[in-house]
């Protein structure tokens, strides 16, 4: 199995990250195993599965789970199964109460008629081409957990703030969001004990320092690509500042003066030239 390259911690691990992050995950997705995951998964929807039967399999619902970023919770068979069974009810407020837009988008993506499951071609191709990037991910994390931080980040951010809901409902819902919460937490320095507050003033404290630090008036600017790309950079710097890591060890120097002189091209050399 292809391990994901990160030859630095924090910018300048995370430049080198997105400049090879093409390249990686293609050679991610080559990998045999991921292979025969996607294959699978395009076989067994391929015809109508019924939910008995997919909670089951426990491959297929691995899979299936990954794809929508709830990889390793293939073991709450019995909630995953209330789950598809209140959405398939008009009448149930089961989902809206969780307030988990990833099992949102699974059971929507899932939803059940007479007991089956029933995709189309072209849903279960994107499921498949989901799951790839969300293993990829994870895979990434193994390596790096704040480099998968980061790369959540950016695929989540837009959104949770790009919605027509309002100012506290996307706070909200960046607080409910593990991920893009911690990544904020980290980048703006606030103390872990903020969690230890009511939620109202967690929503009002996040509030104030999202307009502080990257000096927005709506929360909906977090999703320009110049603030996406402030807050991670911060979110490293201030991570190698408070665990006490510098980026600029004899070989981490020697990589970011590369970087530096040979440009993105010249990055993704380096990279072919460490695998």
């Amino acid at each position: 199995m292809f391990q994901p390259v990160i030859p630095l911690s924090g910018n300048s691990g995370w430049k080198f990250l997105e400049a090879t992050y093409d390249r990686q995950l293609k050679s991610y997705t080559d990998s045999p195993q991921v292979k025969m995951d996607r294959d699978y998964l395009i076989e067994k929807f391929s015809e109508p599965v019924a939910v008995e039967d997919f909670l089951k399999d426990t491959r297929l619902l691995r899979v299936s789970l990954t794809a929508f970023d709830l990889g390793g919770e293939e073991w709450k068979r019995g909630f995953i199964d209330k789950v598809l069974s209140e959405v398939s009810d008009p009448d149930s407020t089961f989902l809206t109460r969780l307030n988990n837009p990833k099992y949102t988008a699974f059971a929507n993506a899932m939803k059940p008629v007479d007991g089956k499951i029933t995709l189309t071609p072209a849903a279960v191709s994107a499921m498949a081409t989901q799951y790839e990037s969300a293993a990829f991910e994870a895979a990434v994390g193994e390596v790096d957990d704040n480099m998968r931080i980061s790369l959540n980040y950016k695929s989540e951010i837009g959104s949770i703030v790009g919605s027509s809901s309002s100012e506290s409902a996307k706070i909200y819902r960046m607080l409910a969001n593990v991920p893009v919460r911690t990544l904020l937490e980290g980048a703006m320095n606030l103390p872990s004990d903020i969690r230890k507050l009511p939620i109202e003033r967690q929503a009002d404290i996040f509030k104030e320092r999202l307009q502080s630090t990257f000096g927005i008036k709506d929360v909906s600017e977090l999703a320009s690509p110049e603030i996406i790309d402030k807050a991670i950079q911060r979110f490293h710097v201030m991570q190698s500042i408070n665990e006490g890591i510098s980026n600029y060890s004899p070989a981490a120097a020697a990589l970011t003066l590369l970087g530096n002189g040979l440009g993105s091209q010249g990055s993704q050399n380096l990279f072919l030239s460490l695998l």
